[in-house]
């Protein structure tokens, strides 16, 4: 499951980098969005439609990453904010990484809503899924484990004196 894990979050990871960093020929390119949630507000001013694909598609650009970190770590016993922790650090870092790179690239620009809209689809995905998923697998392999073995003529030890009979302690 781990190299599934790995082999799936290589795979995304390249879509990403591909839509992400390519370069784009576009006739004049919009100055670098450094104020928080600008981006979302005229994505909302402009309509239903604008919104949906403004807001959804940086939503869900890193959202599988949620799901696939963990699943390349193949840790089934995790805590779960600790595992929510690390999976959302590791992604932001990523998006953090993305956005200074997009910034250099023709056609393209930083954008810092896009940044937080990410960073909040993996949450979500990640807590959506993996939580449930950890269970479910941990039952799975406590079911094909079966019971522990009890041996039954064993009892316990008689209570013999380890210490020779000449010393007292008071």
């Amino acid at each position: 499951m781990r190299a599934t894990g790995r082999l799936l979050l290589v795979v995304h990871l390249l879509v990403v980098g591909r839509l992400t960093l390519w370069p784009r020929q576009v006739p004049w390119v919009p100055e670098a969005n450094l104020e928080p949630l600008a981006t979302i507000g005229a994505a909302l001013a402009r309509g239903p439609w604008a919104a949906l694909y403004g807001i959804g598609v940086p939503l869900l650009m890193l959202a599988p990453l949620g799901v696939l970190l963990p699943l390349a770590g193949g840790r089934l016993n995790v805590s779960p904010v600790l595992s929510l922790l690390r999976t959302v650090g590791a992604g932001g870092l990523l998006a953090l990484i993305l956005q200074g790179v997009q910034g250099s690239v023709p056609g393209r620009v930083a954008d810092i809503d896009t940044l937080l809209l990410n960073v909040l689809g993996l949450a979500l995905a990640h807590l959506a899924v993996v939580p449930r998923a950890r269970a479910r697998l941990r039952r799975r392999a406590e079911d094909l484990r079966g019971p522990t073995p009890k041996i039954t003529r064993v009892g316990p030890l008689p209570k013999a004196d380890v210490l020779s009979a000449s010393r007292t302690y008071l």
